[in-house]
């Protein structure tokens, strides 16, 4: 397929039928949470792909080019939106999407999970999906384009699972930002579980456990009977694309 962004492929367990779709925050790259997968415990095989952004000056950093998913022109994030990048960025994600269910992936199987702009993009890509995706996480992050979801929301993914979590003490992307974007998702009917921590712009072994949990819970639910009472061999193997 063309136009992939590169990635890292890691696949836990023998023939995945899950895919979790992992985006990094400014300036890092997909390495970025290769070590928080491999910490988790599921209880199915999945693929992992952690794409690396574009690298692009970033007008905040005073056009420093980086790995951004999109731009930020100003501190305070929801001002001024770089509206035109987070929808190529959105564009991307599809392209992944597409690449895993062409695999033979199943949308509802597919998850989109990001950190900081990573998650914001993964909200505002999972939301629009025409197709009802496996779930969003979404940490120290936002809701970009907020004004545009009521009317760009597709309907398959209104009763999409959503692990929204966030630090109280974050001097990046404000706590209160993240609540406020949490409270908004909720008044429009989405199902979302928040979680907060005693901590800054970061992810802690505390929240590791929660997402754990909360994919563990999702997995379950579409778990095919004949994986049930197995035991699964864990292999772990990481490809760079």
């Amino acid at each position: 397929m063309n136009n992939i962004l590169p990635h890292i492929t890691l696949e836990i367990g023998k023939a995945p039928r899950h895919s979790i779709i992992w985006l990094h925050g400014l300036g890092a790259d997909g390495e970025d949470f290769v070590p928080v997968a491999e910490e988790m415990n599921l209880p199915v095989a999945v693929r992992y792909i952690f794409p690396h952004a574009p690298e692009q000056p970033v007008t905040i950093n005073g056009g420093f080019v980086m790995r951004a998913w999109y731009d930020i022109v100003a501190s305070d994030i929801a001002a001024q939106q770089d509206s035109a990048g987070i929808r190529a960025a959105q564009a991307a994600i599809e392209a992944l999407i597409a690449q895993e269910i062409q695999r033979g992936i199943a949308t509802e199987n597919i998850y989109l999970a990001g950190f900081s702009q990573g998650g914001a993009i993964a909200l505002h890509t999972g939301l629009r999906h025409p197709s009802r995706l496996g779930g969003i996480i979404a940490l120290s992050c936002y809701l970009p384009l907020a004004e545009t979801l009521a009317h760009e929301a597709s309907p398959a993914s209104r009763h999409i699972p959503i692990f929204m979590a966030h630090g109280r003490n974050d001097p990046i992307v404000s706590y209160a930002r993240g609540k406020v974007s949490a409270e908004a998702l909720r008044t429009q009917g989405y199902q979302l579980e928040w979680h907060e921590y005693a901590m800054p712009h970061s992810v802690c072994m505390e929240e590791v456990r929660d997402v754990e949990t909360w994919l563990t819970r999702q997995l379950k639910k579409g778990r095919p009977k004949d994986q049930a009472s197995s035991t699964a061999t864990v292999e772990s193997s990481s490809t760079l694309r």
